[in-house]
């Protein structure tokens, strides 16, 4: 799929961190699907409005800039899904993937379908002025409802993908913990449902996930923990970026973060600040649902 029209565009669409050392999980997906996608334009786009108000608070912060003098200027100058898709739409490009990186179909993702969906429902009196001749939505990391990509599939390739976290797991003689994010407004029960995906691909280990909100909280984590007498375990957050969910309240030194909740409960912890992103083998599924929406929109001829 190479760009040799110049009107094919790919749009990154992240939840986003405000913590620079997590940036890197977010700059590595967009590096792998630059390298997969040869003369593509790909666009990073921010879902999360606070987050996105944060860089641009920064933007004027000279002691931050000299600091992170790294930080890419598309970082610092992030924009909405929307605002991201319009200025391609203004620089001509006429047909767009939108791939999300966000674990799994929850508010977030639904949000982004709405708006692309507006987008596609777009007439115009004269057909040749429709501001897009196609838009595509991925799906994420763990897949989405409908017949055509069963999400369990997704679900069994995901935890191929995770088989590195595994094996640190077992070399520290531990149970694997996941602290996935969750929300308050749609059932979380894909995460207990990936848990049982991951004990099927990987018999003899132990393997819980729990969120930070919504079902299953943590104090349901520990009891599970304690139940099967688990005494140590190795935690990381099952999140695309490693920011403050997973450095304060999974890894954090407050009462109420994941690791204090455990110690208080005798249970030792090995907390791992590392986001899926800085495996490549999550990239390569974005990868794979890039390519799946290009081929079903009928956009792998554009390219």
């Amino acid at each position: 799929m190479e760009n040799k029209k110049g009107k094919f565009a790919i749009v990154l669409a992240q939840f986003g961190t405000s913590y620079p050392s997590a940036l890197s999980s977010l700059l590595k997906i967009q590096s792998q699907v630059r390298e997969a996608f040869p003369g593509v334009k790909v666009s990073m786009a921010f879902t999360s409005n606070v987050i996105r108000k944060i860089w641009r608070k920064r933007r004027g912060d000279e002691a931050f800039l000299r600091e992170h003098s790294d930080i890419p200027e598309e970082i610092l100058h992030v924009k909405t899904p929307l605002a991201t898709i319009a200025d391609l739409q203004d620089e001509g490009y006429n047909a767009i993937i939108v791939q999300p990186t966000h674990v799994f179909e929850g508010v977030e993702y639904l949000d982004l379908k709405s708006c692309v969906d507006g987008l596609l429902a777009m007439t115009t009196v004269n057909p040749q002025q429709r501001p897009f001749k196609k838009i595509a939505l991925g799906r994420p990391l763990l897949g989405k409802k409908g017949r055509q990509y069963p999400y369990f599939k997704d679900l069994e390739i995901a935890a191929r993908a995770l088989a590195p976290d595994l094996a640190q797991a077992a070399e520290n003689n531990a149970a694997l913990v996941y602290m996935g994010h969750g929300n308050e407004y749609l059932s979380s029960g894909i995460y207990l449902e990936f848990q049982e995906t991951l004990r099927k691909a990987y018999p003899g280990q132990s393997i819980y996930i729990g969120t930070f909100e919504g079902f299953p909280p943590v104090d349901y984590l520990v009891s599970e923990l304690k139940k099967d007498g688990i005494a140590k375990v190795f935690l990381k957050p099952l999140m695309i970026v490693a920011g403050d969910h997973a450095i304060n309240d999974m890894a954090g030194d407050e009462e109420d973060s994941w690791k204090t909740v455990l110690n208080a409960s005798g249970i030792e912890v090995i907390p791992a600040v590392q986001g899926l992103g800085e495996n490549p083998e999550i990239g390569r599924i974005y990868i794979q649902h890039l390519r799946d929406a290009a081929r079903d929109s009928g956009m792998e001829s554009e390219a």
